[in-house]
């Protein structure tokens, strides 16, 4: 089986978590170890959603996925409705949503959501991802070993001083590794990398192109220096992990495309959108960058990705 990089077959030919495998026990305790305070923090933006009014384009979302729909499938005004009876003074109210998640709201991405030719990661056919789901390396996979890991923040925005990078900005290798050094905190196998940009800061809903267009992220060789250091997961607060151009999209050719580095011949599990303005208060506050990090998204079947609300266990 011709594998574009050494995690193809690493965990054997049937392997659909990828990185995840490295979540082993120890790596689990190292997590928890991380947390020293007990504070919890949300690291997921908000779903907002309606099948009228504006409430959904109040938070950040990408051009060209259908928003987020929430409406009520019962209100309050409802509850005698049904064939039961209802006791005195009783209400019920039931939601239904309906998310895209990939460029909507926080979410993380199956192992089948990119890919090249006619192999997914590890080798799996491509021509199992069809219209009813993928019939492998679904997010459900993803969902049944869950993230639970020792958190490392790379807080770009911060050692760069500044609140947000710019639209054109680009994380290189070596700035990674430069934010390792000064905050002392090596990235370990099964580690989740967690990279900010403050680039949720500039969303205005009166002026959402400023967002939908270029964004700051990832370069080709940050996509790689990530990868050759085992993380379990690589999170960041864009829509893509890596730089988009004006048009929204990846401007790297098929070798250097970040997404394809870690989804696709790692088999790094990514988490887009996050909300890591509290987060990076915290960690200065704090001075230390690791924490217990935790991500658990829904198991649904043949997916290729799901909403996730990460927290960050200080």
């Amino acid at each position: 089986m011709p594998a574009p990089s050494d995690n193809w077959g690493r965990w054997g030919e049937g392997d659909q978590v990828g990185t995840l495998n490295l979540l082993g026990p120890s790596e689990v305790l190292a997590g928890l170890a991380a947390a020293r305070d007990g504070r919890v923090l949300s690291l997921a933006l908000p779903i907002k959603g309606a099948t009228s009014g504006g409430a959904a384009a109040a938070v950040p979302h990408v051009r060209g996925r259908p928003l987020p729909q929430h409406y009520m499938a019962i209100d309050g005004a409802d509850y005698a409705a049904g064939t039961r009876p209802v006791g005195a003074g009783l209400r019920v109210a039931d939601d239904a949503v309906v998310v895209s998640p990939h460029g909507t709201t926080t979410h993380m991405d199956a192992l089948c959501h990119m890919w090249a030719g006619e192999r997914l990661y590890n080798g799996h056919p491509a021509d199992r991802v069809r219209s009813y789901g993928a019939g492998r390396l679904g997010i459900e996979h993803a969902a049944a070993r869950g993230v639970v890991a020792r958190g490392v923040l790379f807080d770009v925005a911060a050692h760069r001083g500044v609140d947000h990078l710019g639209p054109l900005d680009r994380i290189g290798a070596a700035e990674l590794a430069a934010i390792a050094d000064s905050q002392g905190s090596s990235l370990r196998p099964g580690d989740a990398a967690v990279v900010r940009t403050g680039w949720p800061r500039v969303w205005d809903p009166r002026d959402p192109g400023r967002y939908q267009g270029a964004q700051p992220g990832l370069a080709a060789d940050a996509g790689r220096w990530l990868a050759a250091r085992d993380p379990s997961l690589v999170a960041a607060d864009n829509a893509a992990v890596q730089g988009l151009d004006g048009d929204g999209r990846s401007t790297e050719d098929l070798d250097d495309d970040v997404h394809l580095t870690l989804l696709w011949r790692h088999g790094v599990h990514l988490a887009e959108m996050l909300w890591l303005e509290d987060l990076s208060s915290a960690v200065a506050a704090r001075g230390r960058p690791d924490f217990l990090f935790i991500a658990l998204p829904l198991p649904v079947q043949g997916g290729t990705g799901s909403p996730v609300n990460p927290v960050a266990v200080l």
